[in-house]
């Protein structure tokens, strides 16, 4: 039976600044999306300085180039995950942030409100463990009060999915928010036909 789900921080409660910026100013426009994606590749490939694409890409989006600058050098919490979190899961779950992070996210990236959604935390500053660590994943569940079996992990890294796996846990491999719902949605409905 599902009793915490567990969250990674950066890649999936935390997305870069881009992310939300994105949906803003290119939203659903096809053309404008392959036209700041065509100029990442020019990045890439070393044809366009970083600069170059930076003001190329805010002259695309008629955005000032320092706010674009502005977007891309941060991290900021997931707009579209943490309310779903705050709606549809802590009612009904214990909520874990589990990262490898070098400072304390709780009171740096999120809002206090925010905060208060995760009944435990476990990071790699303060615990001194970095996952994939096998204690890094039982110090999180012993401060839920959950058991290995009971939990879900929610990662953006697929390795550290597969080790969440090997001890136990189940997990989700967290690509985007409606991937992450679909399979999270079914794990519960398999949940609750035991």
């Amino acid at each position: 039976m599902i009793k915490a789900i567990i969250f990674d921080c950066f890649g999936v409660l935390a997305e870069d600044g881009w992310m939300p910026f994105k949906r803003k100013y290119i939203g659903d426009n096809k053309k404008l999306a392959e036209a700041v994606s065509d100029l990442g590749k020019q990045n890439e490939y070393g044809l366009i300085d970083n600069e170059t694409h930076l003001h190329k890409m805010a002259e695309l989006m008629d955005v000032d180039p320092e706010l674009l600058r502005a977007a891309l050098g941060k991290r900021v919490p997931n707009e579209i995950l943490i309310p779903f979190v705050k709606k549809e899961l802590k009612p009904k779950y214990k909520i874990g942030l589990l990262s490898n992070a070098n400072f304390n996210v709780l009171k740096d990236l999120f809002t206090p409100e925010q905060a208060k959604l995760f009944d435990a935390s476990v990071m790699s500053y303060e615990s001194k463990l970095i996952k994939p660590d096998k204690r890094m994943f039982e110090l999180m569940v012993e401060r839920l009060g959950v058991n290995l079996n009971e939990c879900v992990f929610v990662d953006d890294q697929e390795r550290y999915c597969a080790e969440a796996e090997a001890y136990g846990m189940s997990s989700i491999f967290y690509r985007d928010f409606d991937q992450f719902k679909r399979e999270l949605k079914a794990k519960m409905l398999a949940d609750t036909n035991y």
